[in-house]
């Protein structure tokens, strides 16, 4: 019965999407479309390797964590002023992160699959990362709080555990903790400030 919590984190997943994808249409988030572009396609293929593998209720929160920057990717080209400009590390990384998907194209093994899965989808992070520990305003924590609770109810679906059925959800709920504390860290810090005055 626990394994239904996932249909829940994924939508809650989904619904911290809407308010970037609002934020993106009115220019006040810039998403880094590599980074988004990249999100979308590497848990996608994590997906097909966890089905692969017999991964079956704790493989949805891993499909929503692609789907959502799929929508976030797409409508960044609705508002022009919208995007973030990219840079040459952007497009390194961007790069990596397909050959990380090659290699698991060579592989065809899931395990291995996962792996580069998570280097790719790493390796398109990164410049979120960077761009929103120094500009936190161009980012908004939604997709990345709500993240970690669909990538959290992945656990609850797991039945045996072996490696391919929990590495991408521990990776999930890592990478959106960092995403979330680089987004907040500047008003929590302010917020820690006033408190002590």
């Amino acid at each position: 019965m626990l394994q239904y919590l996932v249909i829940v984190g994924g939508l809650a997943n989904l619904a911290g999407i809407f308010p970037y994808i609002r934020g993106t249409l009115r220019g006040t988030t810039k998403p880094n479309r590599i980074t988004w572009f990249m999100w979308s396609i590497a848990p996608l293929i994590a997906t097909s390797a966890a089905l692969a593998d017999g991964v079956t209720w704790a493989a949805i929160p891993i499909f929503v964590s692609g789907f959502g920057p799929l929508l976030v990717f797409i409508f960044s080209f609705a508002n022009k002023n919208s995007y973030w400009k990219l840079e040459l590390f952007d497009w390194v990384c961007g790069g990596f992160s397909i050959l990380a998907l090659i290699f698991w194209w060579i592989t065809k093994d899931p395990l291995v699959a996962i792996v580069f899965a998570i280097l790719s989808d790493g390796s398109a992070a990164l410049p979120t990362l960077i761009k929103s520990w120094k500009y936190p305003e161009t980012e908004n924590v939604y997709p990345y709080a709500t993240g970690i609770i669909s990538a959290l109810t992945a656990f609850f679906a797991i039945k045996i555990w072996i490696l391919p059925q929990y590495i991408f959800p521990v990776y999930l709920v890592f990478i959106n903790a960092l995403l979330s504390f680089s987004v907040l860290r500047k008003r929590l810090f302010k917020t820690a400030e006033k408190i002590e005055m």
